[in-house]
C-alpha cells in the first residue's frame, strides 16, 4: 500500500492494482478486509479520487444533456411529422380543386348590366 500511497506505482489507486503488486490473489486479498480501512481513507482523500468523483459528475450532466436533446429531438421530429401529414393533405385538397375547376364549363356567360335590366 506504502508504494501506492508515495506514487510508486501507475498512480491508479485500485484494489486490482494492489494485489497484483502485492502479487498475491484477489482472493487473499478479499480474506485481509481489517488492512483496507487505511486504504480506503487515503483513496478517499486522494487527487485520484476527486478527480473520479469529477468525472462522474460530469458523466452524469453529460447523460442528462443527451437525454434532454433526445427528447427535443423526438418532440421536433413529430412537429416536423404533423406538418408533412397537413402539406400532404392540403396537396390533396388542391389537386382536387384543379380537377374540379378543370371540369367546369369554360364558356363565360357575360351578364346584362344594370341599364339592359332597367329597360326590360
Amino acid at each position: 500500500m506504502n508504494r501506492h500511497f508515495t506514487g510508486c506505482t501507475d498512480g491508479k489507486l485500485t484494489k486490482q492494482n494492489l494485489w497484483r503488486e502485492a502479487d498475491v490473489s484477489r482472493a487473499t486479498m478479499n480474506r485481509a478486509p481489517a488492512d483496507f480501512p487505511d486504504w480506503d481513507n487515503h483513496v478517499k482523500q486522494s487527487t485520484a479520487s476527486e478527480h473520479d468523483q469529477k468525472q462522474t459528475e460530469e458523466i452524469a450532466l453529460l447523460r442528462r444533456g443527451l437525454n434532454d436533446n433526445r427528447t427535443e429531438r423526438q418532440r421536433l421530429q413529430d412537429q416536423v411529422d404533423a406538418a408533412a401529414t397537413a402539406i400532404s393533405v392540403l396537396l390533396a385538397e388542391n389537386s382536387a380543386f384543379g380537377e374540379q375547376l378543370a371540369k367546369r364549363s369554360a364558356t363565360v356567360i357575360p351578364l346584362r348590366s344594370h341599364a339592359a335590366r332597367e329597360r326590360s
